[in-house]
């Protein structure tokens, strides 16, 4: 087996890492403390080629492979979770969909911009009474004439309330299957169609400089063709669509591990305590070998599977693994890395604070780790 990553994969990594540390790091915790979406670092990821990292260059993209992107995804996540989000939300949720089972004319017309970061779109899932249970949704689309007429509400959706958000693609009840179960279907709903607003959600304890918005639907009208992939193919779409976005939270879960075991090692090497470096006591030099040891498990486990998607063979099991190792891994190390910095781990002067608040979201979001545990749990027989 061979480990290695290509020359142009270490490129990526050390040129990402490169601008996270020179361009993000710097103005990180600012925009978190203000609570406030950064449209100058946005484009220059976007200038960075961090936008349709694995959509062809037919349609602007960059070509390259998942694990590429994932660890595009990883190096930023390193020194920032809101900055991290936008490009993994942006990728998966938003160009992925749009991607994979859109037709040519809307490939065209969307793609592009998106690739280039000229513009950001969302992914309808998530409602306010449809998290887990997502195919409960309860968001209609009613064809009428060469018209869908939509009428529902989605919550917690990233990007879908930016300045330069074109639209978002949503999941909707389009009528009832023969068995009784809802028909599901996904509808591209573009910004300024009359019925349609966009709002942005403020308050959040993390992520805070990333863009999450509620999005209404008030007898909204879009054209018969807006209809991504075949009708009442919207659940099969939506699985495939978070089997992809679960790596890209397994991806956020390591780089902010590895932050966090960067930040533990440079205090605990520096703080002085009883004489030396706290890091020589063994009772903390264990926290950061069990930290190593994680983040080394973790990156194994989320590149196989990555290598098994850009290989076209079943990952769903191995997705969710990922994304639950990874996210409980971030946690385990954000939790060590503030008890290293003992009183200063809590103030928002040091960034371990906002590592250890912006955890908490990889164990909720795009399947909640009960959720993984049930997926994995059915991979293996036992559910």
């Amino acid at each position: 087996m061979d480990y290695t990553l290509s020359t142009e994969q270490e490129i990526l990594r050390e040129s990402v890492r490169s601008f996270a540390e020179n361009e993000i790091k710097p103005v990180a915790q600012e925009l978190d403390e203000k609570e406030e979406f950064s449209y100058e670092t946005m484009q220059k990821m976007a200038e960075l080629g961090l936008f349709g990292i694995f959509v062809s260059e037919q349609y602007g993209g960059q070509g390259m492979d998942y694990i590429s992107y994932i660890i595009a995804v990883e190096e930023i996540a390193r020194v920032d979770g809101s900055h991290a989000a936008t490009v993994a939300a942006e990728n998966s949720l938003g160009v992925g969909p749009l991607y994979y089972f859109g037709n040519e004319e809307q490939k065209k017309k969307y793609l592009p911009k998106l690739c280039k970061g000229e513009t950001l779109w969302g992914f309808g899932l998530t409602e306010p009474n449809a998290g887990s249970d997502a195919s409960n949704a309860q968001t209609t689309a009613v064809l009428d004439g060469n018209e869908w007429v939509i009428n529902g509400s989605k919550i917690f959706i990233t990007n879908g309330a930016a300045k330069i958000t074109a639209g978002s693609t949503v999941l909707c009840r389009t009528g009832t299957r023969d068995d009784g179960r809802p028909e599901l279907s996904c509808i591209i709903v573009e910004t300024g169609t009359p019925g349609y607003t966009a709002k942005e959600m403020h308050g959040k304890m993390m992520w805070r400089a990333s863009n999450t918005s509620e999005l209404y639907f008030e007898d909204c009208r879009v054209p018969k063709d807006n209809l991504l992939g075949p009708r009442g193919d919207g659940f099969h779409q939506m699985m495939q669509t978070l089997d992809g976005g679960r790596l890209s939270i397994g991806a956020m879960g390591l780089g902010g591990a590895q932050g966090c075991l960067d930040m533990a090692l440079k205090y605990s090497n520096e703080r002085e305590q009883f004489g030396r470096p706290i890091a020589k006591f063994q009772v903390n030099a264990f926290k950061l070998a069990d930290m190593a040891m994680e983040i080394e498990c973790a990156r194994l486990l989320l590149y196989k599977a990555c290598w098994l998607r850009d290989n076209d063979m079943r990952f769903s099991k191995e997705a969710a693994m990922a994304k639950l190792y990874c996210s409980e891994t971030m946690y385990r190390c954000a939790n060590h890395a503030v008890q290293l910095h003992g009183g200063y781990g809590l103030m928002k002067e040091y960034d371990v604070e906002r590592f250890y608040r912006d955890q908490k979201l990889l164990d909720i979001g795009e399947g909640t780790s009960e959720v993984q545990r049930i997926v994995i749990a059915r991979h293996i027989g036992v559910l």
